[in-house]
């Protein structure tokens, strides 16, 4: 059902990613997402940045619906329906979040003080959320050393014990391919969340469809062993139109 809720606040987390908050009553498990609506523009699935309390999403502007959404302001409408998907497992004990540029948006939702966090990005100025982690817990790598380790979220983990109840991964999937490959046989309590191109949310259209599993109802969150089921996984996407290509 699609609903519309008012925009409470606005913030610019960096040049190109912003976050909106908003009233909803609905119940959220962190990992979940909701499919957004402009109208005349289009609708994309975002994750929530804030599943308690005042809900929010956290928008990167890379397309014309994400840009019709960073555009508005408080008191402005959000069209959205959800919420849909399989959320992340939460633990109470030691955990590590590793993000790759405006995927930290799902993954804020798991910080606490028992969390560590690898945050990457091309540069400083993009770097999401790593403020919000306790001093000595969060590790930056960045494409071009303006912060933290030169290189990619592998670079880091190879010079850190991997010793947590579980790990979650969220970002670009070529970053989140590297990742996995690193992690396959070193540890198993591990979680992903993927992104696909998405049109209906509900397991109707397949537009989503990973190997045979759909990301709007099998996941958005998958465990490291059914990341290892998806041949596709780092390779093939489908585009809007449903035309299968190489990533």
């Amino acid at each position: 059902m699609m609903e519309n809720v008012k925009i409470k606040w606005k913030k610019e987390e960096t040049p190109t990613v912003s976050t909106l908050g908003f009233e909803w009553t609905r119940d959220v498990k962190i990992g979940q997402f909701i499919m957004v609506w402009e109208p005349g523009v289009g609708e994309i699935p975002m994750s929530l940045s804030s599943v308690t309390g005042t809900k929010s999403i956290t928008v990167k502007n890379y397309g014309p619906t994400s840009a019709s959404i960073v555009s508005k302001s408080a008191g402005d409408r959000l069209f959205i329906r959800g919420p849909y998907g399989r959320p992340f497992t939460m633990v109470k004990g030691k955990k590590l979040l590793i993000g790759g540029g405006s995927g930290m948006a799902a993954l804020r939702p798991i910080i606490d003080s028992n969390s560590y966090g690898v945050v990457s990005a091309r540069t400083s100025s993009e770097l999401l959320f790593a403020n919000l982690f306790e001093k000595g817990k969060v590790y930056e790598a960045t494409d071009d050393g303006s912060s933290g380790v030169k290189g990619t979220p592998v670079d880091v983990l190879r010079k850190i014990d991997l010793d947590f109840e579980m790990i979650y991964v969220c970002g670009p999937e070529m970053m989140m391919k590297s990742v996995y490959d690193y992690l396959l046989g070193k540890v198993d309590q591990v979680e992903f969340t993927l992104e696909r191109s998405m049109k209906c949310g509900i397991g109707l259209c397949d537009s989503c469809s990973v190997s045979g599993y759909q990301v709007c109802k099998d996941g958005p969150v998958f465990r490291i062993d059914q990341i290892g089921k998806m041949e596709e996984f780092g390779k093939w996407k489908l585009s809007y139109s449903g035309l299968r290509t190489k990533m």
